[in-house]
């Protein structure tokens, strides 16, 4: 019997695919998961809820890099530039998904990788993940802006290399997700959403679907939007927040450190960043789940709730279609996931105590009649 020979595909990840867009040579060590190629996931259902049949909405969702978020794209890069300038230890502020990420690429490379969180402001899933991957993890009495700013003061007098959004090697790393979008839809989509934290996205997809156009990948470029959450929103209020508040931890963040890129990337587009309230993200958050088949994190529903919002004023051209962002995995976050009214009953072994619960009301049982 003739059998047809399996030739095993070789998975790279975004520096080995995008190389020549990116600031390494062949003195840089990379040091991968193969992260990134995150599926484009076409809406099912939002169109026609919002009554806009015409459009089509994109899912970019980045859950499904190796530690579950986006912040892999730039971690490979940080990590690898670390390692070939000779650091042999990684330290990040965060609130939950760059802690995880900084924790498994150092691992990957035998770095040691150190973690300020601020006290309670961080998703349990995320903290497991850093804790397994062997992470030294600080409890910082304070928020992420404040653990952000001893990370920086400490990284500028000792051997350490800073890994979040302000070290550039991160933002060159994250921009590959616009080469993705623009080689899965054959062009630039007209407008794209992405929640905003500490704005290092936005400033990596704006100058990712740029540098595309430029070397002809791509003919157009999109309107850039961004969203935060009302209760942390220092680039809509043009002021720092002092004590940000959302139940989208990943986006709590009051002062963020890529502002004036993000700024940047709104006006050069002609798009637009502003907020939504916690309702509308839990809102969003669960339409994912239960109408497109999308677990994400609740920061990751802030574009979408942002999305609906501008289709309620008419903002969307008829035919556009919309990229949107899903930063991370909703695994990350199973306390807020358990967090609504649902609950999960208990019941008796018996197909009627199950019918029951599920909303189906058995029939009633006739009596044989005893009459021949």
């Amino acid at each position: 019997m003739n059998r047809i020979k399996k030739v095993p595909v070789k998975k790279i990840g975004v520096i080995e695919r995008y190389q020549e867009f990116l600031p390494v040579s062949d003195r840089t060590p990379i040091i991968s998961l193969n992260e990134g190629n995150t599926p484009l996931i076409l809406s099912e259902a939002l169109p026609s809820v919002l009554g806009l049949k015409g459009l089509k909405i994109y899912f970019k969702f980045e859950g499904l890099n190796p530690t579950g978020s986006f912040k892999d794209r730039g971690m490979t890069m940080a990590v690898s530039k670390a390692l070939e300038e000779g650091a042999t230890s990684v330290m990040c502020a965060s609130t939950g998904n760059t802690s995880a990420s900084a924790a498994a690429f150092a691992s990957r490379c035998g770095m040691k990788c150190y973690v300020l969180i601020p006290e309670g402001k961080i998703a349990k899933g995320k903290l497991l993940q850093a804790f397994r991957y062997g992470a030294k993890v600080v409890v910082v009495k304070g928020n992420f802006d404040d653990a952000l700013e001893l990370v920086k003061k400490i990284t500028a007098t000792h051997p350490i290399q800073i890994v979040n959004s302000v070290n550039p090697y991160r933002i060159e790393g994250q921009k590959t997700a616009a080469f993705e979008i623009c080689d899965d839809l054959g062009d630039a989509p007209d407008y794209h959403a992405i929640p905003v934290g500490n704005a290092g996205n936005i400033t990596a997809y704006w100058r990712g679907y740029r540098e595309y156009k430029e070397k002809g990948h791509s003919d157009t470029l999109p309107k850039m939007l961004g969203f935060q959450a009302a209760g942390a929103a220092p680039i809509v209020l043009n002021r720092v927040v002092k004590n940000p508040e959302t139940i989208a931890t990943a986006i709590r963040i009051g002062n963020p450190a890529s502002w004036a890129s993000a700024l940047k990337a709104r006006d050069e587009s002609g798009g637009l960043i502003e907020s939504v309230t916690d309702d509308e993200i839990r809102w969003a958050y669960r339409f994912l789940a239960e109408r497109e088949g999308i677990f994400a994190e609740p920061a990751s529903a802030a574009a979408v709730a942002g999305v609906v919002n501008l289709a309620k004023r008419n903002y969307f051209k008829k035919g556009s279609r919309i990229a949107c962002t899903l930063t991370g995995s909703g695994l990350k976050d199973p306390e807020f996931a358990l967090s609504f009214d649902d609950r999960i009953e208990s019941v008796e072994p018996s197909i009627d105590a199950v019918l029951k619960v599920i909303g189906t009301v058995p029939p009633a049982r006739t009596k044989k009649s005893s009459v021949r």
